[in-house]
């Protein structure tokens, strides 16, 4: 059966990424209110009641802000590390999960795979969300490619990919050196040109989607980053993740991935939604 995944806001004011088929799903991080959370799951057609855990990849509060409420609210079990849970809040009793790397967690007839990476955080990972032969990646907040995330992002039919910031950009902003140092130095974030690198190397010739993913507001452009990819897309369809609005829900299906009949950008704010047909 198809794979649906979308975006529900991406990017330093909050992350949490959807995928799910048509019986169950998954949030990966709750960074946004759970009100927020329900608002645009509505707007796009989908239901809170398909929704059977959350999975936490790291302890930043943009990954989870509405955690604690969405997880009561619903009674969701929520999988994170016990050390990355120790700085979570309040999990609600019962309901935490403890997450270890390389673990497979099946939910339904979605599996869930997370493994390390490079960030500054406790116990930072990344995740691997397979139904069937589908397989998405969603990959966040890394300071630098690994042989994990390289080995994972090489079998996707589609990712949430980090593309942080602009090498330019950052250089030559308003940040003070050290926070410039934490972004660029190995545990913070993927630039536009090291995430351009990990797709040009190593994308499967069965990738249909790629969704840009956590855009800094201040050192990065979604245009500039788009049309990095563009010249090297061929036929996947390319997206920037945007950090005020949910994306479009994809329908991810080996035999032909299109978008699902969702509530798009455009229609919901009319501003103009960065894609690659």
């Amino acid at each position: 059966m198809p794979v649906y995944i979308a975006s529900l806001n991406s990017g330093s004011n909050g992350n949490c990424y959807y995928v799910g088929n048509e019986h169950e799903a998954v949030l990966i991080d709750a960074g946004i209110s759970c009100r927020e959370t329900e608002k645009r799951m509505l707007r796009l057609g989908l239901s809170m009641q398909k929704v059977k855990a959350i999975f936490i990849s790291h302890e930043h509060s943009d990954h989870i802000r509405g955690l604690c409420v969405l997880a009561k609210k619903y009674h969701l079990p929520v999988y994170a590390t016990s050390r990355t849970a120790h700085f979570c809040g309040d999990i609600p009793n019962g309901l935490f999960r403890e997450l270890f790397g390389y673990t497979a967690i099946t939910i339904g007839s979605l599996v869930v795979n997370a493994f390390p990476k490079h960030h500054d955080a406790v116990e930072p990972h990344s995740f691997m969300i397979t139904d069937g032969d589908i397989r998405i990646g969603v990959f966040t907040d890394i300071g630098a490619p690994c042989e994990h995330l390289i080995n994972h992002f090489a079998q996707c039919h589609a990712a949430f990919l980090e593309a942080n910031y602009d090498e330019g950009m950052l250089e030559a902003g308003r940040y003070p050196y050290h926070l410039k140092r934490r972004i660029r130095g190995g545990k913070g974030h993927l630039s536009n040109r090291q995430a351009l690198q990990m797709f040009i190397d190593h994308k499967p010739h069965y990738m249909s989607h790629l969704l840009l993913a956590h855009l800094s507001k201040d050192n990065n452009d979604p245009e500039l980053a788009l049309q990095m990819f563009v010249p090297h897309a061929g036929n996947i369809h390319v997206s920037v993740a945007s950090r005020y609005n949910e994306s479009e829900v994809y329908c991810i299906d080996p035999a032909g991935a299109v978008a699902a009949s969702g509530v798009s950008l455009n229609q919901i704010t009319g501003q103009f939604q960065f894609a690659l047909s």
